[in-house]
């Protein structure tokens, strides 16, 4: 599903009309198929009746055409019109279906609304649309506000048009009134808004018809923002056939762990094993093998140089010489950011240190990408993040593109800048900077961003406290890895590897019954059931 701002979809709805499909058409093929979703989403329901909150604007058509369009279908339904629409044939139409029509303007206190929604299993919301922007007028406020303590009270499922009432399309930005949806029925493409708190935690799930656009209208073409979905996922993973062998998938090698996040390299080789790699390594202090080596006894182990329980500077050398064997690399979980650490990672990366005990680097002659000569495709997360961040020129001593995977507070660590700052707008930061380093970049948080340096943008359309815990990062970097070694792109990699992230943490809450006891480890175990529910493997 595309991703939209409100400017682009004027854009693509003018370029539609001028190509001979019309406004009209526009709308009635959006009610058509809005209709058709509520009736097939909802036959099971004992009673068929629905209400639509309709405004004055198009996605108040919308709704009156799916009103008309469920009469034909068999449902019973009424039309509360928020603004007067007189002389309207798409009023017309519904009353003379048989369907009730109720005015605002004779519900001063909006008791007729409430009695209308108590009465219907289904609220249409059509009132406002991607033209809206909190705040809102006090009368629209009155009604949603009405609607809302009406449909919360009665358990009446709420259908958002085209988007939620009360939201902005563009920011995601929330009225108070906003009308949470249990689903959302978008207008040919998902909205930039809704991807973003707090409108992602009141679309519900989302859906897509189709408005009859006509092919090849540039304005649609240049959309290379996507809404994540189940069907791109499944498309992006690699076949499993019978006569497969462990080589075929494979090959993940993972550098990760210290004495003091010593859980970091099972909770990432977990994750990559169950994400579908044939083999994987994990390359960590030698201490923590005789602690670990049991708890992940399908994983082969590294065992790296350390000082006092973290990665050497001489830990690099050892580390290459594995390198031709793996088909990815994960650099991160669990490191911590000691002096030494940043030394190996800096040796491995082809800097130059200025002096024993310093913190600085400088660029190895004559080497200025001295790493893509002899790293496979990789994956930077957590503590490496950091640790680059010291390196001078360090996108450009990256395998490209690599796949980096910043939570705020790490992004605004790369790009000197603040969390808050990076959480003001999530979708341009994290397309600002993969085009300027030239990687893939995972802007972890509610509505994960995956952002390519070729105008390539993802959204995982999933906020949960489920994964708000230590080692959660871990599990993501190791399914990424583990997708990234089974010959997956880099962004192919990225986008699979965050969507089942998310899905596998809902799959977690659910198991567990509560956000609250959701471990990492259990995120990692619930992704059998996602390949499951997607078909796959």
């Amino acid at each position: 599903m595309k991703l939209v701002t409100v400017e682009e979809m004027r854009a693509i709805e003018q370029q539609a009309d001028a190509h001979g499909w019309t406004y009209a058409q526009m709308m009635e093929a959006a009610g058509v198929g809005l209709a058709r979703v509520v009736a097939e989403a909802y036959t099971q329901l004992a009673e068929h009746t629905v209400l639509g909150l309709v405004g004055g604007g198009n996605n108040g058509g919308d709704t009156l055409v799916a009103l008309a369009e469920l009469q034909r279908l068999g449902w019973q339904v009424a039309a509360y019109l928020a603004r007067p629409r007189p002389n309207d044939p798409l009023v017309a139409r519904v009353a003379h279906g048989g369907g009730w029509i109720l005015e605002a303007a004779d519900d001063p206190r909006q008791e007729t609304l409430r009695r209308a929604i108590a009465d219907h299993a289904v609220l249409l919301d059509g009132l406002l649309g991607t033209g809206a922007r909190p705040p809102l007028r006090a009368e629209t406020a009155r009604i949603l506000a009405a609607a809302k303590e009406a449909a919360t009270a009665h358990g009446v499922i709420v259908v958002a048009v085209d988007v939620p009432s009360g939201i902005d399309s563009d920011t995601g930005e929330a009225a108070e009134a906003t009308l949470p949806a249990d689903l959302t029925v978008t207008m040919a493409a998902a909205k930039v808004g809704m991807a973003q708190m707090p409108a992602l935690g009141l679309v519900g799930n989302v859906v897509a018809v189709d408005i009859g656009l006509p092919e090849g209208l540039p304005a649609w073409e240049a959309i290379h923002r996507y809404w994540a979905e189940a069907e791109m996922v499944r498309a992006l993973l690699p076949p499993r056939p019978a006569e497969a062998h462990k080589g075929l998938f494979g090959h993940a090698l993972i550098a990760a762990g210290s004495v003091n996040f010593a859980g970091a390299p099972l909770l990432a080789g977990k994750a990559a094993y169950r994400a579908g790699a044939g083999r994987v390594t994990l390359a960590a202090p030698t201490p923590l093998h005789n602690a670990l080596a049991g708890a992940l006894p399908e994983a082969a182990w590294l065992l790296l140089p350390h000082e006092m329980g973290v990665l050497a500077e001489d830990a690099a050398d050892v580390l290459q010489k594995a390198l031709p064997r793996a088909t990815a690399l994960l650099l991160g979980p669990g490191l911590g950011q000691e002096q030494a650490t940043a030394d190996f990672l800096a040796r491995l990366l082809g800097a130059k240190r200025q002096g024993r005990g310093t913190l600085g680097f400088v660029p190895a002659e004559n080497n200025a990408k001295a790493s893509e000569n002899h790293l496979p495709p990789l994956v930077v997360e957590a503590d490496a993040l950091k640790l680059l961040a010291r390196l001078p020129d360090w996108p450009q001593r990256l395998p490209g593109p690599a796949v980096l995977l910043p939570h705020p507070g790490e992004m605004a660590t790369l790009t000197n800048s603040t969390p808050e700052a990076i959480q003001a707008d999530r979708l341009a930061a994290a397309e600002k900077y993969a085009k300027a380093w030239g990687h893939i970049v995972v802007l972890k948080g509610a509505g994960t961003v995956v952002a390519s340096p070729d105008g390539q943008t993802a959204v995982i359309p999933v906020a949960t406290p489920a994964l708000a815990r230590a080692g959660s990062g871990d599990v993501l970097a190791g399914m990424v890895v583990g997708l990234l070694a089974q010959g997956l792109s880099p962004w192919e990699a990225a986008v699979a590897g965050a969507w089942l992230h998310a899905q596998a943490g809902l799959f977690a809450w659910e198991n567990t019954g509560t956000t609250a006891s959701v471990l990492a480890r259990e995120v990692a175990d619930a992704l059998p059931r996602v390949f499951n529910a997607i078909g796959y493997g």
